[in-house]
């Protein structure tokens, strides 16, 4: 659940719209919603692509560490 509650979080950080994300990294809007929701789980190239956007470590994002960079 850690992933689901960092994503919303830096999205809200930076005042985006899921839509915006979803474009951004080349996956559905629904796709996104359900990784923000903890519904589902992101591929390894996704998570990737999430960390590269929001400029934050996968460990960050899976709540492996509180360290962002």
């Amino acid at each position: 659940m850690k992933l689901a509650e960092r994503l919303k979080e830096l999205r809200k950080e930076r005042t985006l719209r899921q839509e915006q994300v979803a474009v951004a990294l080349d996956i559905s809007m629904s796709a996104y919603c359900h990784y923000e929701q903890g519904k589902r789980e992101p591929t390894a190239s996704v998570l990737y692509r999430m960390a590269d956007y929001y400029d934050v470590t996968t460990d960050y994002l899976l709540g492996r560490s509180n360290e962002r960079r």
